[in-house]
């Protein structure tokens, strides 16, 4: 209930409250691992007004009794039932910008960082004693909650319908990009995955798995309740703060119940412009120049979660305009762009990505757009349509541009088609921006320079920015992310050294003749303009160190 219990021990020792003695008498009588705090109160030694008094006198904030308070029950609506409980929290005051919350624990960082994230306010704190605010929270915020018939009736009002909408509105107030809803053995975890790291958010009695998965089904429309057996894929769509937004569920049963996980597709992102996504003026003029050409193959690469997709789709928002045809395959289609022609791959009918490029290309279509080339058969097709007037866009899964040669080598392509068909290959990486709101000149170490090649005699005071934390970044330091980029491009020499079957090292050698910088490089870049850190820089491109 404390998450500073043994601070607050001190206090009560330095305020006379106890003697050093009778603390250490207390503290034999609890069992291994009890809180010293509840059994004091429990065994009557002092009052629990008195230990919230006296917490609130030592974080300079005011103490209030609750049980005297009749709060507003448009206030109680700001906080969902599982964040209030989490946190032991109640709204009793909002002026539309900043809003009081009575609490048990005036220290809790945890509350402190996460409640102004998912109000949207600044968050003050008053503090009551434990019991009256248990008995807030019992009085508007029920912990019964109706079994799955009632999430899956009519009722808007039933409690897990509720859940589920606060759920999904406060993963999308912290910019979360997926919901994980997972059964462990004794209780229901509910985790948001913000800027690529997994933050457990809430649990839940285990017997609310029935009915918050059964709510999510609902809600998806094709997938079914009754099959708990196999996985299940289905989308949802919904309002959250005045915006549609798109999610994607996967279900699949696990030892302790269906998991389920919900990847949420803001449109918003779309709209980035190439310096949004982490472009430099220089990388802009390039990129835009190579996804503007008339024909032959843009390939990204990265590993998973590295934002090919993303940059994908801003590139096809970019180009797109009346008069060209687009078409793309995917699988799945995550995001539904105006004005473009998208094809999901359905394999179980014979919508492979091989069958349904080679209907695309029946469309007469301008710019094509195939989510992955996974295989010889779709590598030869996108080549094909390349090579015959096409502008192809598509993934790979390498580690760095000038591997992707090897890779559709590999694949079975012949090199000179790789060399007459592909452009250029851009590889990237995502790193977590730091937080404009609180980050601080900060320095490098010796061993930090070394690693990144910076000379720090040529570093300016204040260049260099570190991490701080904030309410606004959740204490993280970070908010955001952005991406390191590194441009092949493909000109006759090069053409040359793929047809001579040079190997991938002179391949980049080359690249770096013609001026391309590696990732790390562009890392270099963004940290000497104070946009990430030198440890984020180093993690993120570990395999690039040279």
């Amino acid at each position: 209930m404390y998450s500073n219990e043994p601070y607050i021990l001190d206090l009560l020792v330095s305020s006379g409250a106890l003697t050093p003695e009778q603390l250490d008498t207390i503290r034999a009588e609890v069992a291994p691992r009890g809180s010293v705090l509840e059994h004091i109160v429990h065994n009557n030694y002092l009052p629990e007004e008195y230990i919230a008094q006296a917490c609130a006198n030592n974080a300079g904030l005011a103490y209030i009794d609750l049980s005297q308070e009749q709060i507003d029950p448009r206030l109680i609506a700001l906080l969902s039932p599982e964040i209030a409980r989490r946190y032991h929290a109640i709204p009793i005051q909002d002026d539309g910008f900043s809003l009081t919350c009575a609490v048990i624990d005036p220290f809790s960082f945890e509350a402190l960082d996460t409640l102004p994230q998912i109000t949207g306010r600044d968050v003050n704190f008053v503090v009551a004693a434990p019991t009256a605010l248990q008995r807030a929270l019992d009085e508007y915020y029920p912990a019964e909650i109706k079994e799955a018939a009632s999430a899956v009736g009519e009722d808007k009002d039933a409690p897990i319908i509720r859940l589920v909408q606060q759920m999904l509105s406060d993963a999308f107030k912290m910019r979360a990009s997926d919901i994980h809803i997972e059964p462990m053995e004794d209780r229901l975890r509910i985790r948001y995955r913000v800027d690529g790291r997994l933050i457990e958010v809430a649990t839940h009695p285990k017997k609310l798995l029935s009915a918050v998965v059964a709510r999510v089904k609902v809600m998806s429309s094709t997938m079914s309740i009754a099959e708990k057996r196999f996985p299940q894929d289905g989308r949802i769509q919904i309002m959250l703060d005045g915006k549609q937004i798109d999610l994607r569920v996967s279900s699949v049963p696990s030892n302790h119940g269906e998991s389920i996980v919900m990847r949420i597709l803001d449109k918003s992102s779309l709209k980035l412009g190439l310096p949004q996504l982490g472009f430099f003026s220089d990388d802009e003029k390039i990129f835009d120049e190579l996804i503007t050409l008339p024909d032959g193959i843009i390939l990204v690469t990265g590993p998973t979660g590295s934002g090919k997709t993303t940059t994908l789709y801003a590139c096809l928002n970019h180009i797109n305009r009346p008069d060209k045809k687009i078409i793309t395959v995917e699988d799945p289609v995550e995001y539904e762009l105006e004005g473009i022609n998208q094809v999901m791959v359905k394999a179980e009918v014979g919508m492979t990505f091989s069958a349904a490029l080679r209907a695309m290309l029946r469309q007469a279509p301008n710019i094509i757009m195939i989510g992955e080339i996974r295989d010889a058969e779709t590598a030869n097709i996108a080549i094909n349509a390349a090579l015959t007037g096409h502008l192809v866009l598509s993934t790979l899964h390498t580690n760095d541009a000038p591997s992707a040669v090897a890779r559709l080598a590999n694949m079975g392509v012949k090199r000179f088609l790789i060399a007459s068909a592909v452009r250029a290959v851009l590889a990237q990486r995502l790193v977590r921006r730091l937080c404009p709101n609180c980050k601080q000149p900060g320095g490098l170490t010796e061993k930090q320079a070394l690693a990144l090649n910076i000379d720090l005699a040529r570093v300016l005071p204040g260049q260099i920015q570190r991490p701080v934390g904030c309410p606004s970044c959740r204490g993280n330091g970070t908010k955001g992310r952005m991406g390191l980029f590194e441009i092949f491009r493909i000109d006759d020499h090069v053409r040359f050294m793929i047809n001579e079957q040079m190997t991938t090292p002179q391949l980049r050698k080359r690249a770096r003749e013609l001026g391309m910088r590696t990732l790390r490089e562009d890392g270099v870049r963004k940290l000497l303009s104070g946009l990430c850190s030198a440890d984020e820089v180093m993690h993120v491109t570990m395999g690039d160190s040279n």
